[in-house]
Order: C-alpha cells, then structure tokens, then sequence
C-alpha cells in the first residue's frame, strides 16, 4: 500500500530550488484527441464506425479494416496487468530527476493493449483500471490505478506528478470574503491543505460571518488582496508569493444589463476590471514565482484554478458586459495556460453554472451551492483536469454547443 504523505519539513532558505522540467511532449494532431478527453478527465479511444475496434495508440486508419471512420467514444477503462517494470536510469532529465519510474503492459477489456505508468499499490497479473492523466508537459498519458481505491493512493509521487492534490499545500484564494471564496477555503481545509491564505477584497468591510470563519483555524491567514489595485496586488504578492502552490481565483463581478439599454460604459468598465484585468494582475504578480517554484520538492507550485461561468462560452444578452468579461477571461485564461505550462503549473478553467449567491437570487434554479462548487474544485484538482464544468446548467449548456451552437445562440437570445 502506497506510504501517506508526510508533512514537508522547512525548507533550508540556501537549499537549491530545482528548476522546472518536462516530460518529452512531442504528439501527432491525432494523438490530441486523447489530451481533449483528459483535460476533461473522461477516458475515450477511437473507435471504428464500421468494424467497432478499439484503437490505441490513436491512428489515422482502423488497424483491424483500414477504415478511416475512427470516432473517439468512452470505452471501458478496466483491464489486466500483463507485466510491469521499474525504471532506475533515464536519459531524459525530467525523469531522470524522479526515479524510480513503474511502467508496465496493460491488456483493456475493450481489446487492445497499452503501456501505462503503473501505480504502486497495482499487483501484476491483477485488474486495474485506466486513466488519461495530463502530465507536466500537458499531454494526456495514461495511468494504471488500483481497481478500487487504496488508502493513501493520492499520495503516491508518481500520481502526484500527474494530479494537482492541494494536501499539505498552500492556497491562495483571492476573494475569501464571498460565499463561494469561503466554501473554497473550506474544501481545501478538508483536504489537508497546509495553509490558506484568505483574501480580503475590503478590510473596511466588517463581516461576522467571515470573521468567524477566519478565526476558526490556524491553517487560515487573513491577507489584503484587491484585485483591482495593483499595489495591493504586488504588495502581497511581495510577501508570499514564494509561498503559494495553488491560487484559485474566486474575485468576480456580476451585474445585470444589455448593451443598447446600458447608458455607458461604467457597468462594464467594472466587469472588465475584476474579472480581466484583476486576473491578469495576479498572473503578472504571481506568476513568475509559481512558474519558479514548478519543481520545488514533494509540495511544488502546482495549479492555477479560474472561476469562470459557463456564459464565457455561450452569452447571455441580459447580461452582456458580464458575458463578454468571462469571453475575456476565457482567452486569457487560455494565454495565461500556455504560459505556465511552460514549467508544469496546470491552468484550470471552471465553468459553472449560476451560483446561490447574492447576485443570483433572482435567477431560477437550478443552481449550485458554493459548497457543492468547492467540492468539485478540489476533486478536479485531485483528477488533474483541465476544464471543469460544474452544475446541471454548465452541463447541459456543454451538451447543447457541442451539438448546435447557433441554436443555443438563438435560444439564451430569446
């Protein structure tokens, strides 16, 4: 059974930090098909239209008929573990650094077989199930896990490589003050994170609630952060942000209102100030130190997580200003990803859908509780993923534009 994972001693301030590497990312525009469906932490394969074969790794023709009628479906993930081995020498540096490495041969129930990395607590000769993971590089592998889940499986290093688990790591969520903030904090308390920092978008502000949260553990630290100001910003990023390993961006600005009707720009001025350019102050002021700190230890620099609705991919004309603020902060989202993924720090977007919240009180359900939001945050970090989509609206929307998106244009218009 995998070893848990143990509190990281102190870090000696002259120690070496180890600089950032990647595994080999080299893939076809074929093989991308298996890094869609791992940002999204599904497990698909191409599957012939005509023969029904399983294909793996991805092709361009069906292996069994030649076909070129290969569509990427779920297939079952489960299978036998041929044969493993243990890596103890490397000539690529990445993994040079990490040995030892398991690997082994796995035989899938949907027919083919595949070389995976194997986790610790898989026997050889036994079941196991597979899993598309993105690593450090952010292209989709595949992992070997236990059938069921094993205590302390997570805490495996070979998993953690590939996964963004907040236990004994430090976070930062940046508006701590909102409902959805405090429920984050919450869930990565719940977690095992060793540290959250809570940011305080008004300190004049007097909030019992949050008062009481903040005092209600000692894992908690109370920070000034305004995303709007730039000194605020800098100021604490000066102070910790050598420190931080996952920064959830919770900082958000919601209001109602069309373009025609809007009488000005202020509403959006506002929108695009929180919600863009807060977003692309933090990355500027925290970015180069978690891009740093990629490789630093057991409880490295990890994950960037944005809070995002689902309205960034499809608008909602009642609230356009708000609509095309979250479009803004998709794109620079993605920006901000090729960015960090350039030393292994995973950039991941939550679409949800509306939140029970203070500016949504109007709005119909279904909504999500902030609670039910931090759980799935914190269990896409655990997975690893990349775009998260939570609620049945976010869903349902998902489903919708993948199949008509000018029907959804038409109908979110109406």
């Amino acid at each position: 059974m995998s070893e848990p994972l143990r509190q990281p001693k102190k870090k000696n301030p002259i120690a070496r930090t180890r600089l950032p590497t990647r595994p080999p990312a080299a893939r076809s525009r074929t093989a991308h098909g298996l890094t869609r469906a791992a940002a999204e932490g599904r497990f698909e394969l191409q599957v012939c239209a005509d023969c029904g074969a399983v294909q793996y790794p991805p092709r361009e023709l069906c292996g069994a008929c030649l076909s070129e009628r290969l569509r990427w479906e779920p297939v079952a993930d489960g299978g036998m573990l041929v044969a493993t081995t243990v890596l103890r020498h490397s000539n690529d540096l990445y993994f040079r650094e990490r040995l030892p490495w398991r690997v082994g041969t796995v035989r899938l129930d949907a027919g083919p077989s595949a070389i995976a990395h194997v986790h610790e607590d898989c026997a050889e000769g036994g079941r196991v199930r597979l899993a598309l993971k993105l690593d450090r590089s952010g292209q989709a592998v595949l992992h070997a896990l236990p059938e069921k889940d094993t205590p302390n499986m997570h805490d495996a290093p070979q998993l953690r490589e590939s996964t963004c688990d907040p236990k004994y790591r430090r976070v930062l969520v940046t508006d701590g003050k909102c409902a959805t903030g405090m429920a984050v904090a919450k869930a990565m308390l719940a977690a095992g994170a060793g540290t959250v920092f809570l940011g305080d978008p008004s300190t004049w502000k007097t909030l019992p609630a949050f008062d009481a949260f903040a005092a209600s553990d000692e894992r908690l630290q109370v920070v000034g952060l305004d995303v709007t100001d730039s000194d605020s910003v800098e100021r604490l990023a000066a102070s910790i942000g050598g420190k931080v390993d996952i920064l959830v961006n919770t900082a958000g600005h919601l209001r109602d209102g069309g373009v025609i009707d809007a009488k000005g720009v202020l509403l959006a001025r506002d929108a695009f100030e929180v919600n863009v350019l807060g977003l692309m102050r933090l990355a500027q002021a925290f970015g180069p130190g978690m891009r740093f700190r990629a490789a630093d230890g057991t409880n490295n620099a990890a994950a960037w997580v944005n809070l995002l609705s689902i309205h960034a991919l499809a608008a909602l004309p009642a609230r356009a200003a708000w609509s095309a603020s979250q479009a803004a902060a998709l794109s620079l989202s993605r920006s901000l990803r090729a960015e960090m993924g350039t030393a292994g720090v995973r950039v991941m977007n939550v679409f949800a859908g509306p939140v029970e919240d203070e500016w949504e009180q109007l709005t119909p359900p279904p909504k999500i509780a902030p609670a039910a939001l931090a759980k799935a945050i914190v269990g896409g970090l655990k997975d690893g993923v990349e775009d998260l989509y939570v609620g049945d609206v976010a869903e349902e929307l998902r489903q919708r534009l993948r199949e008509n998106h000018k029907a959804v244009e038409r109908e979110l218009g109406a």
